[in-house]
């Protein structure tokens, strides 16, 4: 069949996809024999902005027309005058394979190619009258893309035999907001490397037994990866993506990064991906002015460029735009089988003013600062999502008070799932950074996350921006000598796991690392030789194991049901004690905080039922690394009023510890 011949079937809209592929549904990536490639319908939706599957259209996709195998091309260029193909499998010639423009001047870009196959590299030659415009563009929807410093897209099929059946068919209990979230946040690049071999990278196939492995030992519930999109600078860490639709080929294929999320799965362990809606690098191959005009992005600087990051912004209006950005995360959610997606810098897209000075940005049609279009794309997302894959959660970084960030689109919020608390990191951080001599004297930045702790589904992050840009390591961030800084660690990190809301904790600060995070270099792990780094190890593992046992820390974390203060009012010995709850009493966890190198011998505090408390954990225990006060297994009450309650119990709180306590030990 000639290209031409073969073009205008598509322009009848009755071009089919390989029959050969199946339709088998655990394969993903397999194209649908006998529905039309591009329909109108397909158009109307791309044109309203409501295209939330586009990569099934636009991009590459191998297939087989009347016998003849070869790969279809669709790309969105509107303001191009010519758009071609060019690969290995035509010498790079722009004048080889030309794409023919649609009809119904929806932009698009199409044409079948014979004998181009899954594995080819490729590009679209771009020429636009826009001042002389013509450039070489990798494809905004590959699948694949070369290794950085090289830059071709690659022609890729994604099917892929998933194992994971038993894990998406019960990750709906896993994955509710009811359930325990100990998040272990990663970075696949430097997490664990092979010095022996030049310090490589560890492929997604080699770390995916090592991760499951770990993670299970210590206790975690989730991974969460910091970007893995394809991006042209490694030391962006992935916050600098330009294939939106292509896990980074650094660490391997689409299938090995499958296979890696498989593993997982089949281990019980759910993944979060970070995902990067905010903006994007200005590399002359990828979205920047694509067709010659400011396409993806706007033409405005006050609009279209971030000021911190140095990239270009996308222009949300556009309803184009709006299929790109959806159909992304429905993408890896659907052919990754992703349990979850982070959204970063969310707070840089609700306002127009964000990191700009007066005049330096445009006020929307009423005259303020809101961002409407990416509200609305927000908003949106979050309702695609939630409907396509009701087993999955959203989450926004959001660093301002920006309302109803969690709360439902129909009732005026945004639509997300959970919200990082970078309130309550940005306060404890502070204060357990001062010298416990001075805590008292801050005491308010320890309590006052309880004012607005239920105002949005919460997650605690002590994530990677903690331990970068010269912020030091937590453990250096800690105030005393080296047994004080393990013990505050070790005390923040109870603190969190206490505190009501979702758990992240980035890799290495479960290993008390001294230096900041390298994303050049492996962790840390020969600190394991030493006892206080394995002592925080262990404390991390054996606090997961209690939250995860307890359903008293995580099943009422965004209700003010769940939690109780016992007494938050003792600045003076910088103490407080509160306590976790359920519907069952019985279940009900109490925790005592001790923020100075005093212990403090018969501690008086109320408690709320009579009887035997168990101690549960404590973080001064000698195998943690602590100096071993403690309380002999538990405390009995005495009918002797305090804090309120009828009863009392008279404990040691350890220096620099923290102590869960449960009713009869159960």
């Amino acid at each position: 069949m000639t290209q031409e011949k073969t073009q205008n079937r598509l322009e009848r809209g009755r071009l089919s996809a390989n029959p050969e592929s199946g339709s088998e549904s655990r394969k993903t990536g397999a194209p649908r024999y006998g529905v039309p490639f591009i329909t109108d319908h397909d158009i109307y939706l791309f044109k309203e902005g409501n295209m939330f599957r586009a990569y099934e259209k636009l991009g590459a996709h191998p297939m087989v027309v009347d016998g003849i195998k070869g790969t279809f091309f669709a790309v969105w260029a509107p303001n191009a005058e010519r758009v071609s193909v060019i690969g290995n499998f035509n010498g790079w010639d722009p004048g080889r394979h030309g794409l023919a423009a649609r009809w119904d001047h929806s932009g698009i870009w199409e044409g079948f190619l014979p004998g181009v196959k899954h594995g080819d590299l490729y590009k679209y030659h771009i020429v636009s009258p826009q001042a002389r415009f013509e450039t070489d563009k990798g494809d905004p929807y590959a699948f694949f893309w070369e290794t950085a410093p090289n830059t071709a897209s690659i022609v890729w099929d994604l099917s892929y035999d998933w194992q994971d059946r038993d894990w998406m068919e019960s990750r709906k209990e896993k994955n509710s907001l009811d359930a325990p979230w100990a998040v272990y946040e990663v970075h696949l690049g430097s997490w664990k490397r092979v010095p022996e071999e030049g310090n490589r990278f560890l492929t997604y196939r080699e770390i995916a037994p090592e991760l499951a492995d770990y993670v299970n030992e210590m206790g975690y519930t989730h991974v969460e990866l910091l970007p893995v999109m394809e991006y042209p600078f490694y030391g962006s860490w992935g916050y600098q993506p330009l294939g939106y639709f292509a896990a980074t080929s650094r660490f391997g294929t689409p299938q090995d990064f499958m296979y890696l999320v498989d593993y997982l799965h089949q281990k019980g362990i759910g993944v979060i991906l970070d995902w990067v809606p905010s903006h994007f690098p200005s590399d002359a191959y990828g979205l920047y002015k694509f067709d010659g005009t400011f396409l993806y992005e706007h033409a405005d600087p006050r609009q279209g460029f971030h000021p911190d990051w140095k990239s270009a912004i996308f222009n949300y209006g556009r309803n184009e735009v709006r299929d790109f950005l959806i159909s992304s995360a429905v993408f890896w959610l659907d052919k990754y089988h992703i349990d979850g997606l982070r959204v970063d810098g969310v707070a840089s897209m609700l306002y127009l003013d964000y990191s700009r000075g007066e005049g330096e940005w445009i006020p929307n049609r009423f005259g303020g600062r809101e961002n409407i279009e990416a509200i609305a794309l927000l908003k949106r997302f979050n309702e695609t999502v939630y409907a396509d894959f009701p087993d999955v959660q959203t989450m926004a970084e959001e660093s301002t008070a920006w309302p109803m960030v969690t709360r439902p689109t129909y009732l005026g919020g945004l639509g997300f799932g959970m919200k990082w608390n970078m309130g309550w990191m940005h306060d404890t951080l502070e204060y357990i950074s001062k010298d416990p001599i001075h805590r008292k004297h801050h005491h308010d930045n320890l309590t006052f996350s309880l004012w607005y702790a239920f105002t949005e589904n919460f997650m605690l992050p002590l994530s990677h921006d903690e331990v970068v840009h010269g912020k030091g390591a937590l453990l250096r961030k800690m105030p005393g000598d080296a047994w004080q800084k393990f013990a505050n660690l070790r005390l923040l990190t109870g603190v969190m796991y206490a505190h009501p809301g979702k758990k992240l904790l980035f890799m290495g600060a479960e290993l008390g690392q001294w230096d900041e995070w390298d994303h050049n270099k492996s962790l840390d792990w020969h600190l394991l030789q030493y006892a206080p780094h394995r002592g925080v190890q262990r404390w991390i593992k054996e606090l997961n194991r209690l939250y995860r046992r307890e359903p008293a820390l995580w099943s009422i974390d965004f209700s003010p049901d769940g939690f109780a203060w016992m007494d938050c009012h003792n600045w003076e010995q910088s103490v407080v004690s509160f306590v976790r709850k359920t519907g069952n009493p019985g279940e009900t966890i109490f925790v005592i905080c001790n923020f100075t190198p005093v212990p403090r011998h018969n501690y008086r505090v109320g408690v709320p039922r009579p009887g035997r408390w168990k101690e549960l954990i404590n973080s001064d225990a000698k195998e943690y690394g602590g100096s071993g006060h403690g309380n002999f297994g538990g405390a009995d009450t005495v009918p002797i009023p305090s804090h309120g309650e009828f009863d009392s119990i008279t404990v040691t709180v350890p220096p620099l510890g923290i102590i869960l306590l449960k009713h009869g030990g159960s």
